[in-house]
């Protein structure tokens, strides 16, 4: 196609006046995949869309090199599998045995359904990530660019010639082409189809809500985007990979526990394995005691019944269920619309000590408003609101926005200056000022007081012995004062008032109780900070911020052994991002701040980090939970399983056969049943998680054992009890 200007192409047409009819059918199809990703994520556990998937996958995890991932079943596919050798070796051989092969059968039949049991767990909580990604698919496909060669001229491209740093100018109604920043201009954007939610978001240069993904559509106006993403490369391709786990690591917390189990499994394999030999040598001796040519193969001496007792005494329940609680926790997050990057930061966000809020737009309404102008010395009221207004032209940031805003609305005929005539110095984290360079010399500065304070000295100007009042006056009733200077000489001061977000402090009050520690880091002065950190109730403080400061406090606590969470949205909070243990970068954000974190708020909702720690939290508590169960589990178990097995050698174990069953083949296939239908029962739990209650590590501890530990305990006796009668009232057990 041949390159048009910018002006040819972008030239508003009457098509585009009635915007919202004119898109209505792709805004239509864009919400129609955000309602799919909503369904997905609301799907029931065991939807059918969910379980034909995950049954498949459970059989084709029946292979060793999958299953032996997770040693505790690993050991119980083996018993599985030597049980069968056993009954096929039965079925042809001609010595006679006191059990009944049918006994045998049924044995393995619910071996290995313990074992499709737990990989059906671990297929489940995979199948319900990867029923989201069909719709994201669909929200990546190529799309046509209006690329930007020079200043005014267009070439239409297809998206996936897009390079890092090339500039495409999106319009209304329009996909955007690749993830990037807003570098220009203003709109409405429908990110359905990322984040599920059909709420239209605004995007901006100039701010803190400058980042957009590849694949959302522009509703309103017009904006330019610098395209940060290679194809292929794109946040929409990262986050497939992510929804779909192809390979998931094991986190810490999990791999300890598995280690744990395996340790265990290992220990119980060296009690029960020397016990054929012995039980076998003994029926040979008393075979040929009483004069028998040939031994009965009684219970106790054949590798069936010995492979259940094993498969009993190891902890199977937490084995089946560990892997699917740990992926569900990154499910339950993705639910929320909070894309992990890894189970490990979910499972550390439930250990978090110390947490840095940033003021602006977490503990307080997103962007600051200009309300006064405050002169100091021989400057008017008015002389201030102009030269404020003048450093703010070219200033994207909101609160530029709004000092022009604001001078405009105190002057009937605002007298203005056109950023074409002159310099534009833009704010840096460093500086702390922007400001504008008029073409007779003039130099106009607006910034943080004692960033402006410095500035002066350095030209060798004076500062007025009364500014500082002025600023701590401010500052004192929580406002922001920004000191507006004209070459060497104060002008005056602007007044940002910031306003809380309603309920925070209840927010705040809430990590408090979980024993999280609240740290507000923002660039106001220290009187301001103070002030709002009082009324919003966090811990501490860091006022007149740096990204060298955030970093600094991050290493700080760290050092003393605290894991810290880091919320940031913003190129200078990519290295304080990168060195927290939880780093909660906002999906609005810059791309260096998406790809620093390890978490990405797809709703750019700061305050979402109280959500973030409490699934960490569910996460332990369930893990936790379903471990003191599975312990006290196996503790009916041995009840049931081991008088069956050695009373009639060993007596005085009569004493202890509480549960009086059947008889021994009823008693071990009862609790081989049980412990094969224990799984399933507690599916829902291990992909739900256990309802988090904030409460302390002893509380907690208190709660696990009287609920989980004490119903451990019972339900195996009375599941097992229940079992044994229904094996004898259908005549299935001898």
């Amino acid at each position: 196609m041949t390159p048009k200007s910018v002006e040819e192409k972008m030239e508003p047409s009457k098509s585009i006046q009635p915007q919202f009819e004119v898109v209505a059918p792709e805004t239509k199809r864009s919400l129609g995949e955000g309602q799919a990703i909503r369904r997905a994520r609301r799907l029931d556990l065991f939807a059918p869309e969910l379980v034909g998937p995950a049954l498949k996958q459970a059989f084709a995890m029946l292979r060793p090199d999958t299953q032996w991932s997770n040693p505790v079943m690993f050991v119980v596919e083996i018993g599985a599998l030597l049980t069968l050798l056993f009954i096929i070796q039965a079925l042809v051989s001609t010595s006679a045995s006191q059990v009944p092969i049918t006994y045998f059968i049924a044995l393995d039949f619910w071996l290995w359904l313990t074992v499709l049991f737990a990989n059906f767990a671990t297929a489940l909580a995979e199948a319900r990530g990867k029923a989201q990604t069909d719709s994201l698919r669909r929200a990546r496909r190529d799309t046509p660019a209006s690329r930007l060669r020079g200043k005014d001229i267009v070439e239409e491209v297809q998206s996936s010639e897009l390079r890092p740093d090339d500039r495409v100018v999106v319009q209304a109604g329009q996909m955007i082409p690749g993830d990037g920043e807003v570098i220009e201009g203003i709109a409405s954007v429908d990110e359905a189809a990322i984040t599920g939610e059909s709420a239209p978001v605004i995007r901006e240069a100039g701010g803190d809500r400058s980042g957009v993904t590849g694949g959302t559509r522009v509703l309103s106006d017009r904006i330019v985007v610098r395209i940060t993403a290679a194809p292929g490369e794109s946040f929409l391709d990262r986050m497939i990979a992510l929804v779909e786990g192809a390979v998931r690591q094991k986190t810490p917390n999990e791999i300890a526990l598995t280690l744990a189990l395996s340790s265990l499994t290992l220990a119980f394999m060296i009690v029960v394995i020397p016990l054929w030999p012995m039980a076998w040598n003994a029926e040979q001796y008393m075979a040929g005691y009483v004069g028998i040519s040939e031994p009965l193969r009684s219970l106790g001496t054949d590798v069936p019944t010995l492979v259940a007792l094993l498969v009993c005494l190891i902890p199977t329940t937490i084995g089946a269920l560990l892997a699917a609680i740990g992926i569900a926790g990154m499910d339950r997050a993705l639910q929320a619309n909070i894309l992990a990057k890894s189970g490990k930061a979910v499972e550390t966000a439930g250990d978090i000590d110390t947490v840095l809020l940033d003021k602006t737009g977490t503990i307080t309404m997103g962007n600051r408003h200009a309300t006064k102008f405050l002169p100091v010395g021989t400057y008017s009221v008015n002389d201030v609101a102009r030269l404020a207004a003048w450093s703010s032209v070219a200033d994207e940031t909101p609160e530029g926005k709004t000092i022009v805003a604001l001078y405009k609305e105190q002057n009937v005929s605002p007298d203005l200056i056109n950023a074409r005539d002159a310099r534009f110095v833009a704010f840096t984290a460093q500086t702390r000022m922007s400001g504008i360079d008029l073409p007779d010399g003039r130099q106009i500065r607006k910034g943080a007081p004692d960033a402006v304070v410095r500035y002066i000295q350095r030209q060798g100007g004076n500062v007025p012995k009364d500014l500082q009042a002025i600023v701590d006056s401010v500052a004192s009733e929580g406002a922001t004062p920004l000191v507006v200077t004209e070459g060497t000489r104060v002008a005056g001061v602007v007044v940002l008032e910031d306003i809380l977000k309603p309920a925070i402090s209840e927010r705040l009050d809430r990590l408090h109780r979980m024993g999280v520690r609240t740290v507000m880091i923002t660039g106001d002065n220290p009187l301001t900070a103070a002030t709002i950190a009082k009324r919003a109730g966090v811990n501490d403080f860091v006022a007149e911020c740096t990204p060298e400061s955030k970093l600094a406090y991050i290493r700080k606590d760290q050092a003393e052994g605290k894991l810290v969470a880091m919320i940031g949205d913003g190129t200078n909070d990519a290295p304080a991002l990168a060195q927290a243990d939880v780093g909660l970068a906002m999906n609005s954000g810059t791309q260096a701040a998406k790809e620093a974190g390890n978490m990405v708020d797809l709703d750019s909702n700061p305050t979402k980090l109280l959500e973030i720690v409490e699934i960490g939290k569910q996460l332990l508590m369930t893990r936790g939970a379903l471990t003191t169960f599975s312990i006290a589990n196996d503790v009916a178990k041995y009840f049931a399983i081991i008088p069956a097995l050695f009373a009639g050698t060993l007596p005085w174990l009569v004493a202890i056969d509480v549960m009086h069953l059947h008889s021994p083949t009823s008693a071990i296939l009862s609790a081989v049943i049980f412990n094969a239908l224990i799984i399933p029962a507690l599916i829902p739990v291990a992909l739900r998680g256990v309802k988090y209650i904030p409460l302390g590590a002893d509380a907690l501890l208190r709660r696990n054992l009287v609920i989980w530990g004490l119903g451990g305990v019972i339900m195996p006796f009375a599941g097992i009890k229940l079992i044994d009668l229904a094996l004898v009232a259908l005549h299935l057990t001898a």
